[in-house]
């Protein structure tokens, strides 16, 4: 029940005049050489519900819990097939009800690499390779309050798709593997799996995430419909009525729909997404709004 890791801050406008796609690193879309976007992104998660291990529930000593994010996005086209995308968030956690404190600070910095590994007659095949370190020493042990895992991680993905031109109808599928360095707790010992360690390094789990996503993409605008899974490789279940904690194996499906409207260089995206299904994690309605902007030099 982390805050979700995500996209954006400040915006820079210049006057240049050419069709602008923004990109992921998850999708297949591309800055040409020589260009630029910059993307400003607002987002929130709410959830009142969530699975302690298998169990859903509600706890009003929280109500309703929110996190908000704020990131700034850059995509950086070095040739036609290799892209540089890197993100810092700002993100902020808060509650309806009891008495826990909300958090907020820089969560994690992110980098990918993407390469377009093949593209022939509708079919491409992608590589991306990226990681992430935390920005600042915020507080990891008082979940679902904290930010993030302070974990630092490195991530590759594989995404296939293939798209009919003349419809401009798209199916794209991802699956990646991320891995997670232990962390530090600021006490020397600490209860997981059932049992006692005396220390005060903790493993964070490494995570698995595949996703699939059916769309149409124009020169000027984009929707699709997508289906993600999120899920630990290990990790223990919350233990009844106990806070969050970072050994957990955290599972979510979430569905939902993007959509993005860009006519020149200047555009804006929406995302919605609900958790269907999940294990230790809320039961949230996510959305984001991105204000996006493309430049070449």
């Amino acid at each position: 029940m982390k805050g979700t890791p995500l996209s954006i801050l400040i915006l820079t406008l210049l006057l240049v005049s050419v069709a602008a796609k923004a990109q992921m690193p998850h999708d297949v879309l591309y800055m040409p050489r020589k260009t630029t976007c910059l993307a400003l992104t607002y987002g929130q998660s709410s959830w009142n519900e969530y699975w302690e291990g298998t169990l859903k529930r509600d706890n009003l000593n929280i109500g309703t819990h929110t996190t908000q994010t704020a990131s700034l996005m850059a995509a950086v086209g070095i040739t036609d097939r290799l892209n540089i995308i890197a993100t810092i968030p700002y993100v902020r956690t808060s509650t309806s009800a009891g008495n826990l404190m909300g958090q907020q600070g820089f969560q994690d910095a992110s980098a990918w690499l993407k390469y377009r590994l093949l593209d022939k007659k509708g079919l491409s095949v992608h590589g991306v390779l990226g990681g992430s370190v935390p920005l600042t020493n915020y507080v990891v042990e008082f979940l679902p309050m904290s930010i993030g895992l302070q974990a630092r991680t490195a991530t590759g993905r594989l995404i296939a798709s293939y798209t009919h031109a003349p419809t401009g109808l798209y199916l794209t599928g991802h699956g990646s593997y991320s891995w997670r360095s232990n962390i530090q707790l600021d006490r020397n010992s600490y209860q997981a799996d059932g049992r006692v360690y005396n220390t005060s390094e903790v493993r964070v789990p490494n995570a698995i995430d595949l996703g699939v996503r059916v769309g149409i993409l124009k020169s000027n605008w984009q929707t699709e419909v997508f289906a993600e899974r999120f899920a630990g490789v290990e990790g223990d279940n919350i233990r009844r009525n106990d806070m969050p904690f970072p050994t957990n194996k955290m599972e979510m499906t979430t569905l939902g729909w993007y959509g993005k409207v860009q006519p020149r260089n200047l555009g804006l995206n929406v995302r919605v997404g609900y958790v269907v299904e999940g294990l230790n994690v809320g039961q949230s309605l996510s959305y984001s709004l991105g204000v996006l902007y493309q430049f070449n030099y």
